[in-house]
């Protein structure tokens, strides 16, 4: 049998939507202050859990998350009209079980230090429990949410219970649910999240609900940073003139979600041209500790992106979840979750002169990738982290997808305090911080004596051991010291076509292409330089790596040294301060001078908006088949990610990705040769432009400023004049343009009814992709730039989009029209069945043709037949985005069949219904001897009930082949998959 969706997961969030409550357990959250000095009355506090009950009694779905479980109703009609008659009585038992909160006798008032209180807080010393004392701080957090919220329904006091044993529990994989206290957004993850929930409220109008009923119930923070691209470069006027063209590309989807910002309550989107939204997170956003009417907590989030876990720095619990779990924690409901085991990495040392964040996260990630960290948190500590500013801590937890693991946390401490203080929030919250996390055993105080705590398993790392390094060709992870780079390179170019290998024959590898840039000479090497960008929240929030950059431009400027013009460079601060502090040093000066002039407030680069190149350069490239690379200081180089015509990437420290540029080539080495020739005649070498440690700490001291924050977050939600003046409707439901290329109303719902229809069988599915190691999301869903001669460009074609108003896929994720067509559409894409030919295409199986993915899935689905992929190890690693599971759904593949998979991925498939198996240990498609053409039979049971966690199944071909594989759906899932059962 077969598990697929019409509907999506969304649909079982519809139905369980609209039985919600009309309680909302937020008002409109508009002031991001946590500070709130009204006392909390408890019997307004058992009120508030009255209702939480009554809510959960209704939508009936106690957890949501990685482990799903939607038990919706079967007909959302007959609940509506058995449950109202039943209501208060309802109310009043479950008013009766919140006044009698398991946990009533731990909540504490938290009192002012000049008398009165700053709130009511559940206490942890409180329960008097010695276990609790050795809990890593990111399981107390876990704890305290789990306490706060026990309602012996949605939470019991069981799951309490499993936490408090964690050092027992975590090894056996138990589930616990968690509550959020937050949800952040960007622009490319949260236009479709926010079309899904327009499209609910249509669903709800026309099942004739109350369409209020879909609305946030927690905070919603919604920065928009992934549309601005690299268009004007080496510019006074780049700011102005790409801004002007982000508007002009994407007016339709930016009043899109103005529209959102109005229509659905809780929701603050933070206007294009502010910031990138971890940045803005880490400095503005996060709270670190609530207080809501009185009630304190921990802030937690969770975000549609990967990278959330960047302020896990801040000592605040968040990572990254697909589109569709966040909005369902959107929505109310809890996540559900494994109890994670917790990795213990002690730091101890200092950084060697001369050695960045860069370096050593860089170093971090490659020990955590070789000890195995996926689905696991890890917890800093050790004497080593006083050595780190707050900002280092950020770039380390900011890469925590790059290592597999869930988290990277920093407790809060001392350094944490200094830097709420530094950004601008106010002494009297810091001060309210302080003092509840040290009330709640929450706080690290490095100046008193250390209780042991529990990992575990234990990781150490003197930080005067990490030397300087990049990462690349083709991933995060591989890491190459500095001093090996060229000695690397010349590998790579010799190696066989993989991660670390390019296979250019020997007579090639000297090959120089000579070309004509705006009628001066210039020519291209294997290695050559041609985008050198500092880019990415990785970097940009930290100060030390920025300004560092900018006193590399300046010895390189008054040496001589100039970056060749055909080099495309670019920098993209992740926010207003860093302009600030690069003006008030007098680094952005020389930083102009090579080429470094400000581009926009966005990922750019990073996420493959890095913009053309010169159209001599591109064609040097392409004509002569060189090897070009980029250097950019971001997170991500998969391949095709940067840019098409860079096919080695290389990630990098800021001031290193200067001297790059500057040297204009990879295959360099910069302890024994030049970097160029200065203006006395004489060889400039790396050691010449580099800056010591302190004197990049005098310009931190001198220019960094607490008004820079202050002055630039009170203008951030002010907007600008190009958003000012987008107008948008006041009707709370959405008007949909079918004539549009860039929001259109998804199919998820439509001909939707309230009753479920059953399942039916995988049988004799073709196989659509047959696939190796390491399939990223960028591969199964790229958000870079759309193709030329690509089924999405005949699409936009069709409808009078000319080529230069393309645009982007994660431009366009808000119409699956065009999103389906751009499934698969990755052009480094290296599927089996083309035996080596690499790009968007496949085999049609039966008729041996080779086609876009796209018009193949759509013959497969004309003649009726389902669809498999197969995949190696660690399929659908990346950015968490929701649509490398919503574009294979809409292709028709009804099971991804692999060696691993990654977890936000993992869980996206789940919810969209196509089943993840996983091969047995030891075995894949090419040792069970699959090349692909034959016809797949996944025999599940046929009963939804018989199917049990982790079970075996047996997968038979029409070639005589017969193999098991285990279904990677959990306890939870299991049942949610009960409701994902919907015709084709």
């Amino acid at each position: 049998m077969y598990i697929t969706v019409s509907s999506s997961a969304s649909s079982s969030l519809l139905r369980a939507a609209s039985s919600y409550s009309r309680t909302r357990l937020f008002p409109s959250f508009r002031n991001l202050s946590p500070i709130n000095t009204t006392s909390p009355s408890p019997v307004n506090h058992h009120r508030s859990l009255a209702s939480a009950a009554v809510r959960s009694f209704h939508c009936s779905v106690p957890r949501w998350s990685h482990r799903l479980d939607w038990r919706s109703p079967l007909s959302l009609r007959a609940q509506i009209r058995t449950v109202n008659p039943v209501i208060e009585r309802l109310e009043r038992k479950f008013a009766t079980m919140a006044a009698e909160h398991p946990f009533k006798t731990v909540l504490t008032s938290l009192p002012k230090p000049g008398g009165g209180e700053c709130g009511k807080f559940y206490s942890l010393p409180a329960l008097n429990d010695p276990r609790i004392d050795k809990l890593p701080y990111s399981i107390r957090i876990l704890l305290e949410s789990a306490i706060r919220n026990c309602d012996n329904f949605q939470v019991k006091k069981e799951d309490v219970e499993k936490i408090i044993d964690w050092e027992n529990t975590s090894p056996k994989q138990v589930e616990i649910p968690f509550k959020p206290a937050r949800v952040l957004l960007q622009d490319f993850t949260g236009v479709p999240a926010v079309v899904d929930l327009a499209c609910m409220r249509d669903a709800m109008n026309k099942l004739g609900s109350d369409t209020s009923k879909i609305n946030p119930l927690v905070p919603v923070d919604l920065v928009i940073d992934h549309s601005v691209q690299v268009d004007v470069t080496r510019s006074e006027n780049a700011v102005q003139a790409n801004m002007e063209l982000e508007f002009q590309r994407n007016k339709e989807r930016f009043s899109f979600l103005k529209w959102g910002s109005t229509a659905f309550h809780n929701m603050l989107v933070v206007p294009p041209g502010s910031g990138i939204v971890h940045q803005v997170n880490l400095e503005y956003l996060g709270r670190v500790v609530f207080n809501t009417d009185g009630m304190l907590y921990p802030d937690s989030v969770v975000g549609t992106d990967s990278h959330t876990t960047m302020i896990d720095g801040l000592g605040v619990a968040g990572w990254g979840v697909g589109g569709i779990e966040a909005e369902a924690a959107m929505l109310g409901q809890p996540m559900s979750m494994v109890l994670p085991g917790v990795v213990g990495f002690k730091l101890s040392g200092k950084l060697r002169n001369g050695v960045t964040a860069t370096d050593l996260v860089l170093t971090v990630t490659q020990m955590l990738r070789k000890h195995g960290v996926v689905g696991k948190f890890v917890e800093f500590y050790g004497d080593g982290m006083g050595e780190l500013s707050l900002a280092d801590r950020a770039t380390i937890a900011n890469m925590s997808p790059e290592y597999g693991a869930t988290m990277g946390f920093f407790p809060v401490d001392h350094v944490t305090l200094q830097y709420l203080k530094l950004t601008g929030r106010s002494d009297e919250t810091v001060e309210m911080v302080e003092s509840y996390l040290r009330a709640n055993k929450m706080f690290v105080d490095y100046n008193e004596p250390q209780q042991e705590r529990v990992y575990s398993s234990y990781l150490a790392l003197n930080l005067a051991e990490v030397e300087p390094c990049i990462s690349g060709p083709k991933r995060p992870h591989d890491r190459v010291p500095l001093k090996e780079m060229k000695a690397d390179w010349n590998s790579c170019l010799n190696n066989k076509v993989g991660f670390k290998g390019f296979a250019v024959p020997k007579e090639a590898q000297d090959k120089v292409a000579k070309f004509s840039f705006h009628g001066q000479p210039a020519e291209l090497k294997h290695g050559s330089v041609v985008i050198a960008a500092i880019t990415s929240c990785t970097n940009t929030s930290n100060p030390s790596v920025m300004l560092g950059a900018g006193l590399v431009a300046k010895k390189a400027c008054e040496l001589g040294l100039q970056v060749k013009p055909w080099v495309k460079t670019s920098l993209a601060p992740g926010s207003g301060v860093v302009t600030k502090y690069l003006l008030q040093s007098g680094l952005q000066e020389y930083l102009n001078k090579q080429g470094f002039h400000i581009v926009g407030y966005g990922c750019t680069t990073c996420i493959g908006n890095s913009g053309d190149l010169d159209e001599s350069v591109a064609s040097a490239i392409s004509e002569n088949d060189i090897i070009a690379s980029a250097v950019l200081s971001g997170n991500r180089n998969f391949e095709g990610r940067v840019h098409s015509l860079t096919r080695a990437n290389y990630l990098a420290s800021p001031p290193l990705v200067v001297a790059y540029a500057l040297a204009g080539t990879v295959d360099i080495d910069f302890d024994k040769e030049p970097i160029g020739t200065g203006k006395d005649g004489k060889g400039v070498y790396f050691k010449d432009i580099w800056p010591s440690t302190e004197e990049i700490a005098e310009a931190v001291q001198s220019s960094v400023l607490p008004e820079m924050f202050k002055s630039t977050y009170e203008a951030i939600t002010k907007g600008n004049p190009m958003w000012n003046q987008l107008a948008v409707p006041s009707s709370t439901m959405y008007s949909w343009d079918p004539n549009s290329t860039y929001i259109h109303e998804p199919p998820y719902f439509k001909n939707m009814t309230m009753d479920l229809p059953g399942a039916h069988g995988v049988k004799d599915a073709y196989c659509l992709l047959n696939f190796g190691d390491s399939i990223t999301t960028d591969h199964i869903s790229p958000a870079g730039s759309i193709h030329k001669d690509s089924p999405a460009a005949k699409y936009l074609l069709d409808r009078g989009v000319e080529c230069k108003d393309f645009n982007s896929y994660g431009s366009r994720r808000g119409n699956d029209e065009v999103m389906a067509r751009g499934t698969f559409a990755n052009i480094r894409l290296v599927n089996k069945l083309l035996n080596g030919e690499v790009g968007p295409k496949t085999i049609h199986v039966p008729t041996g043709e080779k086609l876009y993915v796209f018009d193949a899935a759509m013959r497969y689905k004309d003649a009726g037949h389902d669809t498999v992929v197969l995949a190696g190890a660690e399929y659908g690693s990346g950015s968490s985005r929701d649509w490398a599971a919503k574009g294979p759904m809409l292709l028709g593949v009804k099971a991804v069949i692999a060696k691993s998979f990654e977890r936000i991925h993992r869980s996206n498939l789940v919810g969209m219904g196509v089943i993840p198996l996983c091969f047995k240990s030891g075995e894949d498609a090419d040792t069970l001897g699959l090349t692909g053409h034959e016809r797949y039979t996944i025999d599940l049971p046929s009963k939804i009930s018989d199917i049990r966690p982790g079970q075996d199944v047996t997968v038979t071909t029409d070639s005589g082949k017969s193999f098991t594989c285990t279904v990677r759906f959990d306890t939870e899932v299991i049942n949610g998959f009960k409701y994902l059962l919907c015709a084709k």
